[in-house]
């Protein structure tokens, strides 16, 4: 048996990087999963491999989380036999562009604080209609250092984990009395797709933000939420801050050089 064997799990932004290897971390332990993403087409390419891996159970949900109607919807119309959601993962997010707030582009802010914020929000409370009645469950959110340094150029994508941090410890004091546990996962740099979003499709500016850092993994942070949501129903894990050994903050990092 897995370490979540019997436990359903749902991932929001499972077609790609963290998501994604939670997906495959938690299939490996056994958890029926819920997948949602935008993108359908990759969410089912996903669930076959992990069907065929590890004989995992998986709904497939196309979902923007920034739409609060389609969120409830989608959530309020689960199948009776996937309403019982023991794991939310809070992972959906982005970054949009470096550029100091007077040159900044207020669509990108709106995107970000749509999405990192409102829409871990929306899903957040859809879920708690579900987990608070039967007393039990696990939220994670994915925050960042961003959230608790900020940089030159984060600004408004730091304002928006610095808000999930805060959503979390509220969420944390919130559901004390409920048997629900709250965790936020804190990463520095993990290289995934986040900087080929971040810079619009520029897969080399992309690259150079990794060059001569052995950065983290989508794996690694997917073990690292494991570990939490696998502790003993007495043992709740605040927030992990997890950085590559190469990085001390935002502003500290060791680029190997060639």
């Amino acid at each position: 048996m897995g370490l979540l064997t019997g436990k359903t799990a749902l991932i929001t932004g499972a077609s790609a990087g963290i998501g994604l290897a939670t997906a495959e971390v938690f299939a490996r332990e056994g958890a029926r999963l819920i997948l949602t993403a935008r993108r359908l087409e990759r969410l089912d390419k996903l669930s076959q491999m992990l069907r065929n891996d590890h004989n995992a159970e998986i709904l497939n949900l196309r979902l923007d989380v920034k739409n609060k109607k389609g969120v409830e919807s989608a959530i309020d119309s689960l199948p009776a036999e996937w309403q019982n959601i023991d794991i939310l993962v809070n992972n959906a997010g982005l970054g949009l562009g470096l550029d100091h707030i007077k040159d900044g582009s207020p669509d990108d802010w709106d995107d970000m604080i749509d999405t990192n914020v409102k829409g871990l929000l929306y899903v957040t409370r859809a879920v708690l209609k579900l987990m608070t009645p039967k007393q039990n469950g696990h939220i994670v959110n994915l925050g960042s250092i961003a959230g608790i340094e900020v940089y030159p150029g984060g600004n408004v994508y730091c304002a928006t984990k610095f808000a999930v941090n805060a959503i979390t410890k509220a969420l944390r004091a919130e559901l004390l009395d409920k048997n629900i546990r709250v965790t936020t996962i804190d990463p520095g740099m993990v290289e995934t797709e986040f900087s080929i979003v971040r810079f619009k499709g520029d897969e080399q500016r992309a690259k150079n933000v990794y060059t001569g850092i052995d950065a983290l993994t989508g794996t690694d942070i997917a073990e690292t939420i494991l570990f939490c949501v696998s502790r003993p129903a007495h043992v709740n894990i605040n927030q992990v801050v997890i950085m590559p050994s190469q990085q001390a903050s935002t502003a500290y990092v060791h680029r190997k050089q060639k």
